[in-house]
């Protein structure tokens, strides 16, 4: 299933959300292999598998939910990473019970505004479909995304230490 391109704001790059197809799962895989991209996702991409299951849970919270993590591309159709919204995955830290919006980029595609132009897509899609809050758990030295979650108007809140030892600060936006 498709999902139309994002409107843009002043100087936005277009953006195109989807359902994540099982072809983006190599999609994925593939953007993803890049230790700066994965620094704080524990330094290296996962496994194709992990990949592959990721893209079917979306594919669940999208028929279940109204929305995921949506494979984000260019206007040449070119998978650039992901964003997004999904229930916080974990039940042993972090906001238990929040909805989190995420993103993530191939290098290629930082410094561009591609990440901050979905995410504002998310929001537009997640209030639509009647969420009241969203979270953004972001690295504590992770500057771009933070920096991307303070464009959003989200406003630091608490931190959490992760199961790795690394700090996690929560972002929170009121919708």
């Amino acid at each position: 299933m498709s999902i139309a391109p994002a409107t843009p704001h002043a100087s936005a790059p277009a953006v195109r959300l989807r359902v994540p197809t099982d072809e983006d799962a190599l999609s994925w895989y593939r953007v993803f292999d890049d230790p700066e991209v994965m620094e704080f996702f524990g330094g290296r991409r996962a496994d194709l598998s992990v990949y592959e299951e990721l893209t079917a849970r979306q594919r669940r919270h999208d028929a279940e939910l109204g929305y995921c993590l949506w494979t984000l591309t260019d206007e040449a159709d070119t998978v650039l990473g992901f964003t997004g919204a999904q229930p916080w995955p974990h039940t042993h830290y972090g906001p238990v019970g929040a909805i989190e919006i995420g993103w993530r980029l191939g290098r290629t595609a930082w410094g561009r505004g591609y990440a901050t132009a979905a995410a504002r897509a998310t929001l537009e899609r997640v209030r639509a479909a009647g969420v009241g809050e969203v979270v953004a758990m972001i690295h504590s030295r992770n500057a771009r995304s933070m920096a991307v979650a303070e464009r959003l108007g989200m406003r630091r809140a608490e931190s959490y230490d992760t199961p790795r030892g690394q700090e996690a600060v929560c972002f929170r936006l009121e919708l």
